[in-house]
């Protein structure tokens, strides 16, 4: 399947088109054909200028009539004309967006804010676009020719010049030719027919950069063996396997609760107690391990998957979760929710002792409250600070400025709901303690409520739009709440009522849907796609699989799929827990001597990058998912640990995973870890050419995505090695490392 020149943008191979967001009701269900057309800007026959208006133009006839020789005026409202999209029912003009770069390399985006269609053309579209910045890093365009392209779906148009404030002749990005509507036509017809004759049905998935770039999105990274089953079953059938997933093949480690201090027989080298005592039990050594046994070898890897996304949306930290086995009781009330119900999540989140400690739940009284928790809840892990479009854009006021979703006082009010809550204790009222251990405190089963300490008076939860005073939660002092009896079911409801009050906030639906679509995605996804998560999040909202189908429509949207994206803004730099696993799989690892599995004592790469697993340095996880790239407005939530230090630290991992290995060192390493690298000797040894083994880099690593110029100088690095059987482990080596460390692959796209 070949790609389209399309002005400067890269070759494009076409993605994938859905109608809609269908239910995995059947493993024959078939998957779509992930064909879609690439946006053609329309210009003048003789130039490279864009065809554009003030005002949008009407009649038979009447795109022949642009004259496209003037400026507009920095901050007008102008028609962009573009043929050559799909469009599904409901998508709109927050589906596309449109960039712009000037002779100084300034970048701009500017908004479109309307889409139609053109009377007397069914195949060309309007876009009504406001040439100011909205991304407010630039005041406004430099005066002078832009180049500027239109994005939709991930899919960069052709390149075209639009004067703003002046006509200064920037030169045309190489590659770049007219395109009327007659040449734009015949482009659009002959992808249409080579579409059909690459699409031809039948069973499994047979889009190979596709499939890999699927697997990156929904695994810990790709292997050959996982391709080779999307290829023959499908990516639906595939979700519908792993929904069914647990981690049966390697389940949690089962530590016992220990006491707050550790004992002086702790590494005493007893039955009962091992030498390892200190590390197993005080440490999240066992987590990571468990962690990273499942990343490379674990047959849950959606699930996993998510898992680490959730994890880092509800985060608790082992920098102070003291015992491994409080943060293993954690993840299993993560695990039990991942593709269930978020207002269920909410629940067993907020009772779990990890949480409550991490958050100072526990210690939260009616005389001595703390807002750390009821603070989070609502900035961090639902609704955010401003109140949000179903598309996840910004509500503004009269004013053009954000509208708060809450103030200090419902803080204050919220708090009072979370007293009285710690970790369970039998002699707390009706409290269910099973795991409770004497002279360890219960971090495995629910808080209990102290009675006594729970707040009794009136708090007032959030307001929105659809809430009422209703909603509140009533005062219940004596004679009605004064005893345990009483005051049990009270608190317990008003818990229900605040989490209820927070779960039907507006926000929850785009505030979950971006965030998760930034994990598994992109960084900066277009609001149309947000919007189209946000819908089957709440379509589902009192499903008890809400989170499958929310997981699901992420991962086979149209924005998500497609063999190539040629958009330049799309994508999401890998973060270092998926670096280092990506690498990992999509080449094999074993232990150190080849024989058998790694250990999984692999932390320490991702901590050299910033990203120590279950050690995030605050609340606010390694990375915020509003983090703007410096020098652009572009989300890229993983750039927030991309600097001088972490980009070398990403160079010396690959270096260190392709040309050594991680040596056995007991009891830490009983294993080992290496990377496999026989199959890449054995294509580097039967071809001189070095080219089969380029090939097979684009392949593994790039989707087919690799471009000339890396190709060139990578091909030129690894036939500076002389073809010889010997040399064969050393060809594939530097192909290896000048991938893994090039800035295409380290972005994921």
């Amino acid at each position: 399947m070949a790609g389209r020149l399309l002005g400067a943008a890269p070759r494009v191979l076409l993605t994938v088109v859905l109608t809609g967001l269908c239910a995995i009701s059947a493993f024959a269900q078939d998957d779509p054909d992930p064909n879609s057309p690439t946006p053609i800007l329309l210009t003048s026959p003789d130039s490279t200028r864009a065809l554009a208006t003030v005002s949008p133009v009407r009649g038979k006839g009447s795109l022949e009539r642009i004259a496209n020789n003037r400026a507009f005026d920095t901050g007008s409202k102008i028609a962009l004309y573009f043929t050559n999209v799909s469009l599904m029912p409901g998508e709109g003009a927050n589906a596309f967006r449109v960039y712009a770069s000037d002779s100084e390399g300034h970048f701009y985006r500017f908004p479109v804010t309307a889409l139609g269609r053109v009377a007397g053309y069914p195949d060309v579209y309007r876009a009504t676009v406001i040439l100011t910045d909205d991304m407010k890093f630039w005041d406004a365009p430099r005066p002078g020719d832009l180049n500027v392209y239109l994005a939709w779906r991930g899919l960069a148009s052709n390149v075209v010049k639009l004067g703003v404030g002046g006509m200064d002749g920037i030169k045309d990005v190489p590659g770049t030719f007219p395109t009327p509507l007659a040449t734009a036509r015949e482009i659009a017809a002959n992808e249409a027919k080579q579409d059909a004759s690459d699409f031809s049905g039948g069973i499994g998935y047979r889009w190979s950069s596709d499939r890999m770039r699927f697997l990156e999105q929904a695994t810990f990274g790709p292997t050959q063996a996982l391709d080779a089953r999307v290829r023959r079953i499908g990516l639906r059938t595939w979700l519908a396997e792993q929904f069914e997933q647990n981690y049966s093949d390697i389940p949690y480690p089962n530590i016992p609760l220990m006491p707050s201090t550790a004992p002086t027989t702790c590494d005493g080298g007893t039955d009962d107690v091992p030498l390892t005592c200190r590390r197993d039990r005080y440490t999240m050594y066992p987590v990571q391990i468990w962690f990273f046994q499942n990343a490379l070898y674990g047959g849950s890897q959606l699930r996993h998957r998510v898992n680490w996304a959730l994890n880092q949306l509800w985060v608790i930290s082992g920098n102070d979760t003291q015992q491994s086995s409080h943060m293993i009781a954690y993840q299993d009330a993560i695990n039990r929710n991942i593709f269930g119900n978020w207002r269920q999540m909410m629940y067993d989140v907020t009772l779990n002792p990890a949480m409550g400690d991490y958050l100072d739940m526990i210690r939260s009284t009616r005389t001595n409250p703390n807002e750390n928790y009821p603070r989070e809840i609502m900035q961090l892990f639902n609704i955010g600070l401003f109140m949000l479009n179903q598309d996840g854009t910004l509500q503004l006021d009269g004013q053009g400025n954000p509208i708060p979703t809450y103030d200090q006082a419902t803080v204050t009010n919220l708090t009072k709901v979370f007293t009285g809550w710690r970790d369970c204790r039998p002699s707390d009222f009706q409290a269910s303690c099973p795991n409770a251990v004497p002279g360890s405190p219960d971090y495995k089963d629910n808080m209990s409520l102290n009675t006594g300490s729970h707040d009794l008076t009136a708090k007032t939860l959030l307001t929105y739009p659809g809430s009422s005073a209703t909603q509140n939660v009533a005062a219940c002092g004596p004679p009605t709440c004064n005893t345990p009896a009483t005051i049990y079911p009270y608190a317990y409801a008003s818990l229900n009522q605040a989490l209820d009050n927070i779960y039907n906030h507006p926000n929850v639906a785009p505030f979950v849907s971006k965030y998760l679509i930034q994990q598994l995605v992109t960084g900066d996804p277009s609001p149309a796609y947000v919007g189209r998560i946000s819908a089957v999040f709440n379509a589902n909202r009192t499903s008890p699989t809400q989170m499958k189908e929310v997981v699901k429509a992420i991962l086979l949207d149209p924005e998500a799929r497609g063999d190539s994206k040629t958009d330049p803004n799309y994508g999401k730099l890998r973060e270092p827990v998926q670096l280092t696993t990506n690498l990992y799989r999509q080449l094999g690892v074993t232990s150190a001597d080849g024989a058998m599995q790694s250990d999984g004592n692999i932390s320490r790469y991702p901590r050299a990058m910033s990203q120590n697993p279950f050690y995030s340095p605050t609340v606010f996880n390694f990375y915020p998912p509003g983090y703007v790239i410096p020098g652009t407005s572009l989300l890229g939530p993983e750039f927030a640990i991309f600097n001088t230090g972490t980009a070398i630290a990403r160079a010396n991992f690959v270096n260190s995973a392709v040309y050594s290995r991680i040596t056995v060192s007991q009891p830490d390493t009983p294993n080992g870890t290496q990377l496999y690298l026989t199959d890449l000797e054995a294509i580097s040894n039967s071809d001189a050419t070095g080219n089969r083994l380029l090939d097979e880099m684009n392949n593994r690593f790039m989707h087919g995505t690799m471009s000339p110029q890396m190709r060139s100088t990578i091909l030129t690095a690894v036939t500076a090695i002389s073809s010889t059987p010997a040399n064969a482990r050393a060809r594939a080596q530097a192909a290896v490392y000048l991938t893994a460390t090039s800035s295409q692959y380290q972005v994921q796209r």
